[in-house]
């Protein structure tokens, strides 16, 4: 299971690298992401208890980018995919709500984008991109999650 984890966290850390470097993430990275933390929530929980976690989970991210979409188009009148929202942040939204249960999952959500705001107000006048690597800042939120879950067992996030 260290090896699994491993892979998890390089996995992770080399979405956070190519996010940070060009704002675009490999296209394998996300699906293969997807599997692996799919694998872990499946493991730590009930079948029924995983395919209603990611059923309600997917309906939360379908309503916050249908808000977005809206937003977006009716607001800022700019289009979604290529000014607003990357496909890869989406894809980041979907492993997220299929990583974990659903209050563990919003928990994480909500704070792995309040993390992503600091870090871009923090760093945004150093970078020479003006767009927010929205998956890479919330895929290192995840390391530094899962990396102390894992070595404090302080709290199980498969449980809450």
């Amino acid at each position: 299971m260290f090896i699994f984890k491993a892979l998890i966290i390089l996995n992770l850390g080399w979405i956070v690298y190519q996010d940070l470097k060009s704002r675009a993430v490999y296209w394998f990275l996300i699906p293969s992401l997807i599997v692996q933390l799919g694998y872990l929530h499946y493991t730590n929980v009930l079948q029924t208890n995983f395919l209603s976690a990611i059923i309600i989970n997917i309906g939360i991210i379908f309503a916050i980018i249908s808000i977005l979409y809206l937003y977006a188009i009716l607001k800022i009148k700019k289009p979604f995919f290529k000014e607003v929202f990357g496909l890869g942040d989406m894809l980041f939204f979907l492993a997220l709500a299929i990583a974990f249960p659903t209050i563990t999952f919003i928990v994480v959500f909500v704070f792995s984008l309040f993390f992503s705001l600091f870090l871009w107000l923090t760093f945004k006048n150093k970078s020479k991109y003006h767009t927010l690597p929205l998956a890479g800042y919330m895929a290192l939120f995840l390391i530094l999650i899962l990396i102390g879950n894992w070595l404090t067992n302080a709290a199980n996030l498969y449980l809450i």
